[in-house]
């Protein structure tokens, strides 16, 4: 059972987050907020409006997270002193403790996200690297460690482009991910992702290295402004569908979006390929490929701007883009990131999209030095 010790600990550092994330002024500021969404021409400009809406949601969230952990700690404190009483188990008062300081860490980690973009949904795609059907198949298991994820934790998941392997497993696949701080959770698994197993597809049973890159960007929605100039676009289109019968879309629903970037800062000059199969709806796939497009220069802008501040911090750990950060190791019963040192036994959890204390170590690791930036 807990001591008098933890219990004060946890009393103390709920206090603390309390005042750290002035959470009464907090309140005030959320009254205030509120009453401007009941003036009568509130809906009169809906732009304007939705913003004020996302401010006052934004509030609450912090107001309401910080309610639960307040009222998880005073029923942790009433269950350490029923037990005195005998009214109550050890186990109950451990069950208790394990809730409180479950929603004091969840704050605790949600406050490591503070830049404008932590908070949005994101583009998460997965590329098979080279190694043909074993790293195919090791991308599709990480599509599916993802979306059991994304699933746990109440996120929208859509798939907007899907090539399939030769033989088993996938290419590549873009998913995007929609919820409260998708991007600002999954930027930590930006980077390339190793396997180490005995392949099921080799004859002899060795031990086979596969990789995967995963890329994630933040869901830029209408609310953020990016230039896109129309002259450097242009559009294909294709039959999207399956192998055969039924699934074959007659239509050309599926288009390639080609975009001629050229760098403001570096001058260098790229072309950025989207292709969107999502819906048969050719019109609908050309707006989610815009979206996605302006979501990927969204993240170039970003990119410039931490490599700015890496320079000017140039003593801080630096954070590589695109080199492996975590290796699974199923022989050895083994994850470990490479960034933290993390690592965890439980394969089949990680696999099954259990990578919170990934995620977390991550931010309470490098969290804190994007804050300064």
């Amino acid at each position: 059972m807990i001591t008098a010790e933890q219990l004060k600990e946890l009393q103390q550092r709920a206090g603390d987050l309390g005042k750290y994330l002035e959470i009464e002024a907090k309140s005030v500021q959320l009254e205030e907020e509120k009453l401007r969404t009941q003036a009568p021409d509130f809906w009169d400009d809906p732009k304007k409006a939705e913003q004020q809406m996302k401010k006052v949601k934004e509030l609450e969230r912090w107001v309401d997270g910080y309610k639960e952990v307040n009222t998880l700690t005073e029923e942790l404190a009433l269950a350490f002193d029923f037990h005195k009483d005998g009214m109550i188990t050890e186990e109950e008062v451990d069950e208790a403790y394990a809730k409180a300081i479950d929603s004091v860490e969840a704050l605790e980690l949600k406050n490591m996200l503070r830049r404008e973009e932590d908070e949005m949904s994101c583009v998460l795609k997965i590329n098979s690297g080279a190694g043909g059907t074993e790293s195919q198949d090791w991308a599709s298991m990480l599509m599916r460690m993802y979306m059991r994820y994304a699933e746990a934790h109440g996120y929208k998941t859509t798939i907007s482009n899907l090539q399939n392997g030769d033989e088993a497993g996938i290419k590549t696949v873009t998913m995007q991910i929609e919820g409260d701080y998708a991007y600002g959770y999954l930027k930590s698994e930006n980077g390339v992702h190793r396997l180490g197993r005995v392949s099921p597809y080799n004859a002899q049973g060795k031990r086979m290295t596969s990789f995967a890159s995963v890329f994630v960007t933040p869901l830029v929605d209408d609310s953020i402004e990016i230039n896109v100039n129309p002259a450097d676009i242009s559009w294909d289109t294709f039959r999207s569908g399956g192998a055969g019968g039924q699934n074959v879309n007659k239509v050309e629903s599926g288009v390639r979006l080609r975009y001629h970037f050229k760098d403001p800062y570096t001058g260098e000059e790229e072309e950025i390929l989207i292709e969107n199969t999502e819906t048969r709806d050719q019109p609908k796939n050309r707006e989610n490929a815009m979206r996605q497009l302006r979501s990927i220069l969204y993240e170039k802008e970003l990119q410039h701007r931490m490599a700015e501040q890496a320079k000017i911090e140039a003593g801080k750990k630096k954070i590589e883009w695109g080199s492996q950060i975590r290796s699974y190791v199923f022989d050895d019963r083994r994850v470990k990131d490479h960034r933290t040192n993390y690592q965890t036994s439980d394969v089949q959890g990680v696999m099954d999209g259990k990578i919170d204390d990934f995620i977390k170590a991550y931010l309470m690791e490098f969290a804190g030095e994007e804050n300064n930036g």
